[in-house]
């Protein structure tokens, strides 16, 4: 198996170079190679290379036919510059799994919005942070086919007990962003996923009615909520549901699990495929 190293959000900081070679060994003992992309550190302030080049890094990996996944080592904002340079009949056309998470949910649900095609939410990084020998663990038997190692999450539900649908979304800041945009999913009859590195209530809240008044809560057949790490560290008064509560009705299903988010020990999700949870 060979794999694709991209970096369509921000450029890493030359530093994290160290850890990046791990992960290329980590991905050779687990038999994977791996490709590189010309633009993963930055360059210039944030920027690793222009929209257009990283966007065509991406695509050089999607046309080659040796590659078959593609995973995505960067985030942060830079992430829905790529879209308007990307060829959708091409990522329509190919076999290939995207793999990111965080800032890389624009490039998820455009390819979902514009191909139909599921792509996973989650930073293969993660096999070389504070949590690598489990998620090693986690992937290598998702290699040997074990998926729900990796993809199995627990869940509780907040509201209503049941909940089936196409999950869509992940970090909220960042999939606001394709908001009004051709690259935005139908939301009709989704699970939407919401995450979140950053944001206190304010921060939050201000999201959670952007969704609203879009009219996403009223389209979706229920939400599914992940870890708002940095808000749930600050001890709030209020929790998350309580901020989401001000701006759904008390009939839409709501679940949440800790295991879909930016924490190291996260689990992946496809966003783009069918799940059905229940209580």
């Amino acid at each position: 198996m060979k794999a694709g190293i991209s970096a369509c959000s921000n450029g890493l900081n030359p530093e994290y170079k160290k850890r990046i070679d791990e992960l290329v060994n980590v991905l050779r003992e687990l038999g994977a190679e791996t490709v590189s992309a010309a633009h993963i550190y930055a360059q210039t302030d944030d920027f690793s290379g222009t929209d257009e080049e990283r966007a065509a890094d991406l695509m050089k990996f999607y046309k080659d036919d040796s590659i078959a996944a593609i995973y995505d080592i960067s985030g942060g904002d830079l992430a829905n510059g790529v879209l308007k340079y990307l060829d959708f009949d091409v990522i329509t056309n190919s076999d290939k799994t995207f793999w990111g998470y965080s800032d890389l949910t624009t490039v998820i649900n455009a390819i979902y919005t514009m191909t139909g095609k599921p792509s996973v939410l989650w930073q293969i990084r993660n096999m070389t942070g504070s949590e690598s020998q489990l998620q090693r663990k986690r992937f290598g038997d998702y290699l040997a086919g074990d998926t729900n190692s990796l993809f199995g999450i627990s869940y509780n539900f907040l509201q209503g007990n049941c909940m089936e649908g196409v999950v869509v979304g992940g970090n909220i800041r960042c999939f606001t962003k394709l908001a009004g945009t051709k690259y935005w999913p139908d939301m009709h009859g989704k699970i939407l996923l919401l995450e979140s590195l950053g944001g206190g209530s304010g921060q939050i809240a201000t999201l959670f009615a952007q969704l609203e008044h879009i009219g996403v809560f009223d389209q979706v057949a229920g939400v599914l909520l992940g870890t708002f790490t940095n808000y749930e560290k600050s001890n709030p008064e209020m929790t998350v549901f309580d901020l989401l509560k001000m701006h759904i009705d008390d009939k839409l299903p709501v679940a949440v699990t800790k295991e879909i988010g930016h924490g190291h020990d996260s689990k992946a999700i496809i966003i783009g495929e069918k799940m059905s949870f229940m209580e």
